[in-house]
């Protein structure tokens, strides 16, 4: 068996306890882009063992899916995906989906099983699959808690290959904390088409969809990496002093709306503002372009990462404004990116996809079809998926 057959792939990932928009895109571009490469592709979501059910709409965390598996429902039957996904409730010892009944003999004679963010347990229906991929999607603060929490670097330990956003791991100049794991530089895919070009809007309102705070800052070795809100502090006087418009989707508790209303920021809830995943996509093609910052983490680590949402804004043609984290190694910045360090960075570079807007967007749109096409991002993954693997080092674990 290679990647180039016809492969049966499961992925595991994060649909029906977080039912949000965003989440739900990071999901369906890898489901979508596997079928796309001609592979049979499966969803698999685990209750795992503690609450960790979302409810958006009340701000709490349970145990009943009931709202999750209604949003997943309705998301995988829109894609043609209605029969290939399943739920398993460990509360319950219960089956939910369209898969419900089939997902354990699925599992049985899978090829591959894709773990996206490590955020389901293995069970033992999926310990026979011969490759299980773990893809970390929050680079530091994966590597940190392996290195601190004994049972998340057992749970990591399952799996045969390790896929990290941190596209500069092991590089000269990049601190991404090391556990010991053989990770990989991959990067999160878009299916391109389903983020078609549209005309550009009128206003030049500039936008992003962010979490203020997914979790306290960690600290390691000395150093502390932090959130979106560690990153957003030299940033938060820039509308008075850029032409276009600057909005922010913000959701968490501590975020400071008001503050950032009298600094001139137009705030909106996430719940209002894109309450699904294909109003989210409308939002993003009404905006003229992304200005966005970066978690802290992200970025005192030099570890080059990229976010997917940001990339699903150069596949609809608008320019992105992002802090830099070291993707500038790999991803060209100029005309489509514009990568800052600092708020005078980011003035010139928002007045800059200003002036030349044209020339931007039509520049984003080709970065997303050479960087961020679905067809290569997976294809290359499951390439060294099944290629011979690396050697893990020896992890230095430290004390709980």
């Amino acid at each position: 068996m290679t990647s180039s057959d016809r492969l049966r792939i499961v992925v595991l990932g994060y649909v029906v306890r977080g039912p949000v928009a965003g989440m739900a895109w990071s999901m369906l571009h890898h489901l979508l882009g596997l079928k796309a490469l001609g592979h049979e592709v499966w969803f698999l979501e685990d209750s795992d063992d503690y609450p960790s059910c979302v409810d958006p709409v009340r701000g709490t965390i349970g145990t009943d899916p009931s709202l999750g598996l209604a949003f997943a429902g309705e998301l995988f039957e829109r894609v043609g995906l209605g029969d290939r996904w399943a739920y398993h409730d460990a509360h319950t010892g219960t089956w939910h989906g369209g898969a419900a009944g089939a997902i354990r003999r699925v599992c049985a004679e899978a090829d591959c099983v894709l773990n996206l963010a490590g955020v389901n347990p293995l069970r033992p229906w999926l310990e026979s699959v011969e490759h299980r991929v773990l893809v970390d999607h929050d680079p530091v603060f994966t590597q940190i808690r392996h290195l601190y929490d004994p049972a998340a670097a057992r749970r990591a330990e399952q799996h045969t290959a390790f896929f990290t956003l941190a596209e500069n791991f092991g590089r000269v100049g990049t601190t991404v904390p090391d556990d010991g794991f053989a990770w990989q530089p991959t990067r999160l895919p878009i299916w391109l088409e389903g983020w078609p070009v549209t005309p550009p809007p009128r206003e030049r309102r500039f936008t992003t969809v962010m979490q203020w705070e997914s979790y306290p800052a960690r600290e390691h070795d000395g150093a502390r990496y932090g959130t979106k809100a560690d990153s957003f502090e030299p940033y938060v006087d820039l509308p008075a002093r850029v032409s276009p418009l600057l909005e922010l989707v913000v959701s968490g508790p501590n975020a400071p709306r008001e503050r950032l209303r009298a600094r001139g920021w137009n705030t909106r809830d996430p719940l209002d503002a894109v309450p699904d995943p294909w109003v989210y996509r409308e939002y993003v093609q009404r905006s003229a372009a992304e200005f966005t910052v970066a978690k802290h983490g992200y970025v005192v680590t030099n570890s080059g990462w990229f976010s997917e949402r940001s990339a699903g804004y150069l596949a609809s043609g608008r320019p992105v404004v992002c802090e830099e984290t070291g993707f500038s190694e790999w991803l060209p910045p100029g005309d489509g990116v514009v990568s800052f360090s600092s708020a005078d960075e980011a003035v010139a570079g928002i007045e800059d996809v200003s002036s030349r807007y044209g020339a931007h967007a039509e520049a984003a749109r080709n970065l997303a079809e050479i960087f961020f096409d679905s067809r290569r991002v997976l294809a290359s993954l499951l390439e060294r998926t099944f290629a011979p693997a690396p050697v893990a080092r020896e992890p230095q674990r430290v004390a709980p």
